[in-house]
């Protein structure tokens, strides 16, 4: 990482190599265990937040650190190194504040700072069983009553589900309207009617829990909605491009730490009395691997970099996305394939890294859906 170092500051790399420590000496030894039960590890993210990362991109004046969006990504990158699923976790928040960034107000940012600068989480509460990549076929709804609207509707696969404090979610005000009844709204946990539903078993990035949260009755106040009735959808496209390539940051920290993985082994590992990296088939494999993690890190930092300076670019935003998770799965194939029957075996870390990768080319998104944004953008605008 140190050819790195002269595109970052000072404070950039402080902040880099903590995150990386954190990962190395509290992450990593028990990210094993975490995903083999599925646990998620509590006390690590507890000292996330003691440490500014939970709460990195909230503003100063609310608490934060009013970071940029750049060392996010480098935060997210060191902490998917560390385990993916926690990277996932930490960055619900992040998730959950750039719809208040693009569209929400004072009362927005003092409702979740107040609970995210004290240890809280979030998640970003859109998809449902039956409309994920389709997001205006949601069919979770809301009614106003006086000063309140009322949230009837079941969520699925929300990430962070079951131990959020706060839910940034999206109802309709009534399914035939599509997209353009879509409003966005800020609910707490606290609120009566809200449950958890089940647990899902998932093949990879299992530290990070997932569920559906079930919405019954669920009373807010109006003023919780951010942006104008109907802006839903909007706030949506506008929020996921600024987070997918933060998406694409953790899908190259994940690989990252399979490629280390599988250069320390083919130094090591002999086979006809020398080491299996002095193999050009293997040794090329290890450059292919390189060429791509380093391409996909440029990618998302110049996307990340485009963002802070004020460029809305979704087809940019996608792109980066799409290459970094196509090219993260790629890396840990070839690092399982490098550790041969080893990388095959849930004894050595590249099996889950496999397992892990595979989630970055679906959520947020599938790189089918961003390829069809892309193209749209190219075609028709």
């Amino acid at each position: 990482m140190k050819n790195h170092y002269h595109m970052l500051t000072d404070e950039q790399r402080d902040i880099q190599l903590m995150v990386r420590e954190f990962a190395d000496k509290r992450i990593i030894p028990v990210a094993k265990e975490c995903d083999i039960t599925g646990t998620f590890p509590h006390e690590l993210y507890k000292e996330a937040f003691e440490m500014g990362l939970t709460t990195y991109t909230i503003p100063e004046k609310y608490g934060g650190a009013g970071g940029d969006i750049f060392t996010y990504a480098l935060i997210k990158e060191e902490l998917a190194r560390g385990d993916a699923g926690f990277s996932g976790t930490v960055a619900g928040a992040y998730m959950g504040v750039v719809p208040i960034k693009v569209a929400g107000n004072e009362y927005h940012w003092k409702l979740v700072a107040d609970v995210l600068t004290q240890g809280g989480a979030m998640s970003f509460t859109l998809t449902e069983p039956n409309a994920g990549s389709d997001a205006a076929a949601i069919r979770t709804q809301y009614v106003k009553d006086g000063n309140d609207v009322i949230i009837n509707g079941r969520k699925g696969f929300i990430s962070n589900g079951e131990v959020s404090d706060l839910y940034l979610l999206f109802a309709t005000k009534d399914p035939a309207l599509n997209a353009k009844g879509i409003s966005c709204f800020i609910v707490p946990r606290t609120a009566n009617g809200i449950s958890i539903g089940k647990h899902e078993d998932k093949m990879g990035y299992r530290t990070s829990c997932t569920n559906d949260v079930v919405f019954e009755d669920v009373r807010i106040p109006l003023k919780n909605m951010i942006g104008g009735e109907g802006e839903g959808m909007d706030i949506v496209k506008r929020a996921l491009g600024f987070t997918r390539p933060t998406a694409g940051a953790g899908a190259v920290g994940n690989a990252q730490y399979a490629y280390e993985c599988a250069v320390e082994y083919a130094k090591t590992r002999t086979t006809f009395g020398k080491p299996i990296c002095k193999n050009q088939g293997v040794s090329f494999i290890l450059a292919d691997m390189y060429i791509k993690l380093e391409a996909a890190r440029q990618m998302v930092w110049h996307s990340c970099k485009c963002a802070d300076a004020g460029i809305f670019d979704p087809r940019l935003a996608s792109a980066a996305k799409v290459f970094a998770s196509d090219a993260g799965m790629q890396v840990c194939t070839d690092a399982v394939q490098i550790l041969g029957g080893n990388g095959y075996s849930r004894e050595y870390p590249v099996e889950k890294r496999f397992r892990d990768a595979k989630i970055y080319q679906i959520f947020e998104g599938t790189n089918q859906i961003q390829r069809k944004i892309i193209a749209g953008d190219i075609l028709y605008t």
